[in-house]
């Protein structure tokens, strides 16, 4: 579950004598994790990696409320690495910490909450037997569902520990749920305010109050737990689902957000999307291609069409890039061709990644696909006209006035759309410009990438004809 996997064995130490002999000073969790990223700050070391566009923003108030030793929330649209962030800070624990041995939740060998725990000491003292726990084992999620119920987080009368001669008072007879099986470690709720009122409060008792309540009987149990959330900002509040006096148990709230820039879009899409990969085929994506695919998640998170609640994620931009590779490999493959390298003409193929990944406004309802048609427009213009390089198409534009239609479709092969536009060392000197060379997909793809950045320029005419569209000035 965290970022970090075990570098060592644990240590040797088995009974409780042993390690009191040894000096071990156990440390509430909040206390652990201040200690550990404050070592990390000290060399240098970043707390959370893999995480882009946060460094001035979240990062800091992750590490502010780590420091004070806060509970904390992080407020954001899906595709905002909430989880991500969540789960890194598990590495932030010791690698192995000492528990009782049989110990369902993590009792502290000097200091036992459980009834079980006590018991040990009392019956054993300095021969009680320890073993040790991984970081990963002291971490229990959970998603917020309407059918969670108490016995999920907290815990229940087992039946069998009942049916073996135990009272249904005695505190052996429970089942411990995910928030007591966490004790000195982390607990998260993602999508918090998805559970029922009813739920919260119980949560809330157990973090409180310090003390569970289950068929009536209550239980003190003092547990040491950081607790992290998730939610979404509208839900989050006072005329939402969220109960107040829950949410003002977190000490701290952080507010995630969208990539502000194509360039950190990128960056993620880089470390997250699966390539595409053949025999003998080399895959290369040109840069204003690259470019194309993150500014239409940035187009569309700023288009009133879209519904800003909630969210275009990060994953549009990364299912939008892996489709637009296959349908470039697809055609690869029919036209047997050594390279793999998309166009204009795959983008097409964006419609079935970006319809499940973004929420039309309703007052628009039917109206999904030219929407998303128009948002690939816009960002085609836009990442043309950032190129500066119009006036540089004047021959090629010259051509077209002598008559010039050329034909593209995204199962055309490279040497056709080539071969269409015809030789022009003026044609070829701009096309250079925007990273084609020799290679015949690179500077197919940069062609379409022209003839569709001159028509929405209005410079050119497009025309559909069956599974392909022509370019001409009629």
């Amino acid at each position: 579950m965290s970022a970090t996997s075990p570098a060592t064995d644990p240590p040797r130490t088995r009974t409780l004598g042993e390690l009191r002999a040894s000096g071990y000073e156990v440390l509430p969790v909040k206390d652990e994790i201040r200690r550990n990223v404050l070592g990390r700050l000290a060399a240098k070391e970043p707390i959370l990696s893999g995480i882009w566009g946060y460094d001035d923003t979240v990062i800091p108030q992750v590490e502010n409320a780590l420091i004070a030793g806060h509970d904390l929330v992080f407020l954001g649209e899906r595709g905002q690495a909430k989880s991500r962030i969540i789960r890194q800070v598990v590495g932030l624990l010791d690698e192995w910490v000492p528990t009782l041995e049989g110990s369902e939740i993590n009792d502290n060998p000097f200091a036992p909450v459980s009834r079980y725990g006590r018991e040990l000491i009392d019956e054993a003292g300095d021969d009680a037997p320890i073993s040790w726990v991984h970081r990963d084992e002291r971490f229990a999620e959970k998603l917020a569902t309407p059918d969670a119920s108490v016995a999920d987080l907290i815990g229940e009368v087992d039946p069998i520990k009942v049916a073996e001669g135990r009272y249904l008072s005695d505190e052996l007879t429970i089942h411990y749920g995910l928030v007591p099986r966490a004790n000195r470690g982390i607990f998260v709720i993602n999508e918090l305010p998805d559970l029922a009122e009813r739920i919260q409060v119980a949560l809330l008792n157990v973090l409180e109050e310090r003390d569970i309540q289950i068929r009536g009987y209550m239980i003190r149990l003092p547990l040491d737990i950081l607790l992290l959330a998730s939610a979404n900002p509208e839900d989050y509040t006072s005329r939402g689902r969220i109960i107040t006096p829950l949410k003002d148990r977190f000490g701290s709230q952080v507010r995630t957000h969208y990539p502000v820039d194509s360039e950190t879009e990128l960056k993620i899409v880089d470390q997250e999307a699966r390539p595409v990969s053949i025999e003998n085929a080399r895959v290369e994506v040109p840069e204003f291609m690259r470019q194309l695919v993150a500014e239409i998640s940035q187009r569309a998170r700023e288009s009133n069409h879209v519904n800003h609640a909630s969210g275009v994620s990060v994953r549009l931009t990364i299912s939008n890039y892996e489709v637009m590779l296959a349908n470039a490999l697809r055609r690869s493959v029919a036209n047997g061709e050594d390279e793999v390298v998309p166009r204009i003409s795959d983008l097409g193929a964006l419609a079935a990644s970006t319809a499940g990944k973004i929420e039309i406004e309703s007052f628009t309802e039917g109206q999904d696909d030219r929407i998303i048609e128009q948002i690939v427009k816009e960002s085609i213009l836009a990442v043309f006209r950032s190129s500066d390089r119009q006036e540089r198409f004047r021959s090629l534009i010259s051509k077209f006035d002598e008559g010039l239609v050329v034909s593209v479709g995204d199962m055309e092969p490279s040497m056709k759309i080539i071969e269409e536009v015809g030789g022009d060392p003026d044609l070829k000197s701009a096309l250079a410009d925007l990273g084609a060379g020799d290679s015949p997909g690179v500077l197919a793809s940069a062609i379409e990438f022209v003839l569709e950045g001159l028509h929405l320029s209005k410079r050119l005419n497009k025309t559909p004809a069956g599974d392909e569209v022509t370019y001409s000035r009629r």
